[in-house]
């Protein structure tokens, strides 16, 4: 059953790849794009920021805190770095097991002006549904990466249209919003998953 799951979940992503390609967003978003700024993310209960879930809820950096916390920053038109990272943290999730439902796992956008909720909603919906889909307005978007020393750009491409470079990490926060570490773009899963069990032993261990 697992593996089968673990199966979809990369069908989905192939999917969403074929998709983007398909309505012309094809350039590759992962090589060029910008790393994080080098600065230690902030805590979170340090940052303040705004933003609505794929559900139309409200949500901030008070909604993460609490419970080990992955976030994720990219846009449902990356052609590459979003659906193979996403389905990665899928296949992280499904061998976590029931544990997965101890954590946050957040996917934000960088690209508001096309990510309104419904299509945050659509995207995440491919993947483990534990993933949240967090979108807002550019300034809010602002606020975030700047939170989380995540750096991202608009890059136009031909015909007019444009695609996002953005950081390719996962940020690993613990129950009470400090990092823990990053998860780099393609880490094999056994350094991966281990990173996290990492953040949810400090969870319980905090909590006795």
């Amino acid at each position: 059953m697992q593996r089968r799951q673990l199966l979809l979940y990369g069908a989905a992503g192939a999917g969403v790849l074929g998709m983007t390609l398909f309505v012309g967003w094809w350039r590759v978003d992962g090589l060029g794009a910008p790393e994080p700024k080098g600065q230690r993310p902030l805590p979170l209960s340090a940052m303040e920021f705004r933003l609505t879930d794929h559900e139309g809820n409200e949500v901030g950096p008070g909604t993460l805190i609490g419970r080990p916390t992955m976030v994720f920053f990219g846009f449902t038109y990356c052609p590459d770095i979003c659906p193979t990272t996403l389905s990665d943290i899928s296949g992280w999730l499904e061998e976590l097991g029931d544990e997965a439902s101890e954590m946050n796992v957040v996917f934000i956008t960088v690209d508001p002006e096309r990510d309104t909720v419904e299509a945050m909603a659509e995207y995440v919906g491919y993947f483990h549904p534990v993933i949240r889909g967090w979108t807002g307005p550019e300034d809010q978007i602002a606020r975030v990466t700047e939170g989380f020393r995540a750096s991202f750009e608009r890059v136009p491409t031909e015909g007019g249209g444009y695609t996002m470079n953005h950081t390719a990490s996962v940020f690993l926060f613990d129950a009470e919003g400090e990092l823990v570490t990053m998860i780099d773009y393609h880490e094999p899963r056994e350094f991966a998953v281990p990173k996290i069990r990492r953040a949810l032993a400090e969870n319980v261990e905090g909590a006795k």
